[in-house]
């Protein structure tokens, strides 16, 4: 019977060693495959720096899904603040057949608007593809940048 225990317990040991068995995930190089976009850092209207960098969540979101691969903000070859301000050239001298520019403004009460717009400078240039805004209170700005880009990514995805 103590033997019997003993192997029991010897078994128990090891299978709890194997519950606690580590395992590591290394991500050591980023996405660079995907379908080039511009998304220009999203225009402030407010006094100060702007709460939260919407164009670098937009831009975030678009390079982790694997399908996309935003310009780098040194190499964007103009930070327009609306469609009307978007040289299609410019972008599609670069590669570039669509960018997204944006606005956040803050209002009175507290809250912000958040809007963006999608540009096809390729295809159609000049062409707004999408656009969207938002109303929202500071602690969902964030939230708002996702939003857009998956606005952005279900938009472009299908071209």
């Amino acid at each position: 019977m103590k033997q019997a225990l003993r192997v029991a317990f010897g078994f128990l040991i090891l299978w709890a060693s194997v519950l606690h068995a580590e395992v590591r995930i290394v991500i050591d190089s980023g996405v660079d495959s995907g379908r080039p976009i511009g998304v220009v850092p999203f225009q402030w209207a407010g006094p100060g720096a702007a709460p939260e960098d919407i164009g670098g969540i937009v831009a975030a979101d678009l390079r982790n899904s694997g399908k996309f691969n935003p310009l780098d903000r040194a190499r964007l070859p103009q930070q327009p603040g609306s469609a009307q301000e978007v040289q299609p050239a410019a972008w599609s001298a670069l590669g570039i057949d669509a960018v997204v520019v944006g606005q956040v403004t803050p209002n009175p009460d507290g809250s912000y608007n958040v809007a963006y717009q999608l540009v096809d400078t390729g295809g159609a240039p000049g062409t707004v593809l999408a656009q969207n805004s938002y109303k929202v209170n500071k602690q969902w700005l964030r939230y708002a940048g996702h939003t857009a880009s998956d606005e952005v990514f279900e938009k472009t995805d299908r071209h």
